[in-house]
């Protein structure tokens, strides 16, 4: 797990840096099958998902926490459903900068909501969290928490893709360095609009039925906190493709 943190913080940071250039639209020219549509819904829903990028213990009724984040995936740009995704130019990652919000409520429950604008092309992204902690954790003992999340994609004509998530998660915090870990379920709902349903009904007789998919998750990271209201947090995992998670936040 260190080491895939290590490359999971490398291969954020430079996603990050060349983000501007992997950005595109994401509209389809030629048609793809139900096969196909299917495997671009499982992928591109995984990686639109809502990332857990947080210890398992509550932020506490007067706790909140604010930032940035990245999140990179490889992908395929060979596959047939990517290239017409991106009209046959597609990145060899995809790159999702965000910006979230976590605020702490009573009873160890945690609200909170994200929103994503890719630079440079039509992705659009928002989504909401709520959680609640089963251990607040102590000196002794480890955080376990339970979590709900939502995510949709807007701005993409072509496509509808929601994605629903629960998952467990525990950690355990040492001086300023909390670890954590945990797993889950993500259920993808997808369905082809626009072009890409006209596009393939006209070129090979085939109307795209909605898709309704689940995927397993399982994740691992590390919050740093280097300095007071300052945290970093680093974050892999792999929800049918590994996912690396880059966050810089504000929190108290």
């Amino acid at each position: 797990m260190k080491r895939a943190l290590i490359y999971g913080v490398v291969a954020a940071a430079v996603a990050l840096a060349v983000s501007p250039a992997l950005a595109a639209d994401i509209s389809f020219s030629t048609a793809i099958s139900q096969e196909d549509f299917k495997n671009l819904s499982k992928e591109a829903g995984a990686a639109l998902g809502y990332r857990n990028m947080t210890p398992a213990a509550p932020l506490g009724i007067t706790g909140f926490d604010i930032g940035a984040e990245v999140t990179a995936v490889s992908i395929d740009k060979n596959d047939r459903y990517w290239k017409s995704a991106f009209n046959n130019d597609a990145p060899a990652y995809l790159v999702i900068p965000k910006i979230r919000a976590r605020k702490g409520l009573p009873f160890g429950i945690d609200v909170g909501a994200m929103y994503s604008y890719v630079p440079s092309s039509n992705v659009k992204l928002y989504g909401a969290e709520l959680s609640k902690s089963i251990l607040d954790g102590s000196v002794a003992t480890p955080a376990v928490g339970v979590r709900a999340t939502y995510t949709r994609l807007s701005g993409v004509n072509d496509l509808s893709l929601q994605t629903y998530g629960v998952d467990a998660s525990i950690s355990k915090g040492f001086l300023f360095i909390t670890p954590y870990a945990g797993a889950g379920m993500m259920w993808i709902n997808s369905e082809a609009k626009g072009d890409l349903k006209t596009i393939t009904l006209n070129a090979s007789g085939i109307d795209l039925k909605k898709e309704t998919i689940s995927v397993p998750r399982v994740f691992g990271g590390l919050k740093l906190t280097p300095f007071p209201l300052l945290s970093i947090t680093a974050e892999a995992e792999y929800a049918e493709r590994p996912l690396y998670s880059l966050k810089g936040a504000i929190s108290f």
